[in-house]
């Protein structure tokens, strides 16, 4: 089919530059005014068929821009994902274009598809991180500045790309992740809620006021003014340990405050807890001879 469709037009072809045309141009057009009207008027569909394929392509491109940039989307992935809005429809516009001059299209298209397969094995690896990149810069479950634990790794998103993703330890060290790393597992984020629980657990010994040791940690969180006083301070007896009674403690801190007062408090249990007259039981071993 393929073959009588390329000697067919081989023949047009023939027919068109025909000997004729120069030794008798209006003898050749009057025989062949059939064909030259036809063969003109697929020309003029195609022009056509691209010009408008062309205008619907960029007010597609146009429109699906906007619409990613009012939903935030990434500047850059947006401007992707309109592009190959635009160039899908470009092709298929070309391909159809052709057609109407009958060329035929299927092996041209067969081979590119072919084409790409191979390339997609042999880059399956850079396609997934570039998948997953485009998928975390679309729905934004990190974003740059946030503190993150992903792929095994905790760090503030310092920089989120196709390929990539890149995180600053507290310990100042730069770690490079594959987005198809972290699109694949769990992330855990810090910091999208604002706030955070901080909690703590002290010890006291048996025979302590547990009353006294509980109203003098409560007015320690109450004095810190970084404490989110309206979602409540929590001082309750959690356990009761081989050699302590431990109270669990929880307050709320905005999430940039959290390792302050984390440590700060920490400190300050020892003292509030002296304050009070409350010990602070350590561990003991009896040792037994025989």
């Amino acid at each position: 089919m393929a073959t009588d469709n390329v000697v067919k037009t081989a023949e047009n072809t023939a027919d068109i530059i025909n000997p004729q045309l120069f030794n008798d141009p209006i003898g050749y057009f009057q025989s062949n005014q059939q064909f030259i009207f036809d063969f003109c008027t697929n020309i003029i569909y195609a022009l056509a068929i691209l010009i408008i394929g062309w205008l619907v392509a960029r007010v597609v491109s146009s429109v699906s821009l906007k619409v990613l940039n009012r939903s935030k989307v990434e500047a850059t992935v947006a401007k992707f994902i309109s592009n190959i809005f635009k160039y899908a429809i470009l092709a298929f516009v070309v391909t159809a274009a052709l057609g109407r001059l009958g060329i035929q299209t299927a092996s041209f298209v067969a081979i590119i598809g072919a084409a790409s397969f191979a390339i997609g094995m042999s880059l399956q690896g850079s396609l997934a991180n570039f998948a997953s990149g485009v998928l975390l810069l679309i729905f934004r479950p990190i974003k740059v500045g946030e503190t993150v634990e992903a792929a095994g790794k905790t760090g503030t998103i310092e920089e989120i790309t196709i390929f990539t993703t890149t995180m600053l330890t507290p310990d100042n060290k730069v770690i490079i992740v594959p987005n198809s790393a972290v699109g694949s597992g769990t992330i855990v984020n810090y910091s999208r809620m604002g706030k955070r629980r901080v909690d703590f657990s002290f010890g006291i010994a048996y025979g302590s006021d547990i009353a006294k040791a509980k109203a003098a940690l409560t007015e320690m969180f109450n004095n810190d003014s970084r404490i989110i006083k309206e979602d409540g301070i929590t001082v309750v007896v959690s356990e009761l340990a081989a050699s302590s009674i431990n109270i669990t403690c929880r307050v709320w801190v905005k999430g940039a405050d959290y390792w302050n007062v984390y440590f700060d408090n920490i400190e300050q249990a020892v003292s509030a807890l002296n304050n009070a007259g409350i010990n602070i039981p350590f561990n003991t071993v009896t040792v037994v001879n025989g």
